[in-house]
């Protein structure tokens, strides 16, 4: 794959945007917390990957119906007594 192709894959950005787009990720985060940011995006993209090949072997992830429980409501009453002299 070409350099061209690349771009295009992208969104069609070119090399001033993509440079544009990394200077201000570089200012937002600071250089400390670049290499943070790109190992989650590796572990990321690495655990994406696996679970995308693992076809058959996907948990099943849609969710199971919920039992609805009977909603139990307290009142507090107060009572007094009024004495009439």
């Amino acid at each position: 794959m070409t350099d061209g192709n690349f771009l295009h894959a992208i969104g069609g950005l070119g090399a001033w945007e993509i440079f544009l787009i990394l200077l201000i990720v570089l200012l937002i985060f600071g250089a400390g917390k670049l290499p943070q940011i790109g190992d989650a995006l590796g572990k990321g993209i690495k655990n994406f990957k696996n679970a995308s090949k693992a076809g058959d072997d996907a948990v099943d992830v849609t969710p199971k119906a919920i039992e609805a429980k009977p909603e139990t409501r307290t009142v507090d009453v107060e009572t007094s007594v009024h004495e009439n002299a």
